[in-house]
């Protein structure tokens, strides 16, 4: 197929261009400029659309296009307001999504995946993981974009040829991962005790950025007809994870003996943890450390049949390797 991929320079952006070339795909990578053309892989053709907002023309880009993956997004600015999408999210998560869920209308375009966030229902589960069925909670203005921007594309796509798939992941790690993945395993290289020994009944959901790479590129591909779950994947929205849950003490423990130290923690009460993280002004940090957010994957491995091709194991592995080689 031919596949336009948003936001391929970005962490996930990148995987994914190389998931569909391995798969044989012929992709084409929208850039913001032609100055990120080095950054784009040998044989990838790439079509400069500008700043991605309401106003992108993406004809071009689109023209004789099959499919698309879009990854790219607005993640990290400052925000003024808690709870609501802030212009500039709701300028380029919403508004450029819209925009390209419309032109790839036109274009005609046959499949469509947008990668949007698991935070949309909230950042916290309780006793059971959140599932598709729960009910959209966007914490702050990122996720209140990334959720509008999904309610659009489903408004956008109704009643036409355009088949979208929505995927929602959680935390994604690996190779190139920055914000709170990069900080955690700064805090894991250090040759100090870690205070998280007793963090150990919390459940996160992570997906590596290579599964998360190949569950997009699975999604275009058409379905067996065989067997209803033997590739592609039926219109709709889906939670994907790596099917593993961690608590912060297991990932801490997993994390450095990759790193080949040895686990050093301390079991400090979680209440003590939530007391300075507030006096330090890093309350949402620790809450993120210490409290759930798991997120249960099965409607999507169901419907089509796809299984993460790494492991948590290997894909921290591969983490910690790159994070070696970037710290010198």
């Amino acid at each position: 197929m031919r596949v336009l991929v948003t936001g391929a320079t970005g962490f996930v952006g990148r995987h994914v261009v190389a998931a569909l070339c391995r798969r044989g795909h012929e992709v084409h990578v929208a850039l913001r400029g032609s100055h990120r053309t080095g950054d784009v892989p040998a044989g990838v053709a790439h079509h400069a659309v500008g700043e991605i907002g309401p106003g992108t023309d993406w004809t071009a880009a689109l023209a004789g296009m099959q499919a698309v993956v879009h990854c790219a997004g607005l993640a990290h600015v400052p925000q003024r307001s808690s709870g609501s999408s802030d212009p500039p999210y709701r300028r380029v998560n919403a508004d450029g999504t819209a925009a390209l869920a419309a032109a790839a209308v036109g274009a005609g375009v046959r499949r469509f995946c947008h990668i949007s966030t698991a935070r949309v229902l909230g950042e916290a589960s309780g006793p059971r993981p959140l599932s598709e069925a729960d009910p959209a909670a966007p914490v702050n203005a990122y996720d209140a974009s990334k959720l509008e921007a999904e309610r659009r594309l489903t408004d956008i796509v109704a009643g036409t040829a355009l088949s979208a798939v929505i995927l929602r992941p959680p935390l994604v790690y690996g190779p190139g991962a920055k914000a709170n993945v990069a900080r955690l395993l700064k805090l894991c290289a250090l040759p100090l005790p870690l205070p998280f020994g007793a963090v150990d009944t919390n459940r996160r959901s992570l997906i590596y950025v290579g599964n998360l790479a190949d569950a997009a590129a699975h999604v275009l591909e058409p379905p067996d007809p065989h067997g209803p779950t033997a590739g592609g994947a039926p219109a709709g929205t889906y939670l994907v994870c790596d099917g593993e849950d961690l608590s912060t003490a297991e990932l801490v423990r997993r994390l450095r003996q990759a790193m080949g130290r040895p686990p050093r923690l301390v079991p400090l009460p979680v209440r003590l943890l939530t007391v300075a993280g507030r006096l330090a002004r890093r309350r949402g940090e620790v809450d993120r450390l210490t409290g759930s957010l798991a997120i249960d994957g099965t409607a999507f491995r169901t419907a089509t049949g796809w299984s993460p091709p790494f492991s948590v194991d290997e894909g921290l592995a591969e983490t910690v390797r790159w994070f070696r080689g970037t710290a010198g």
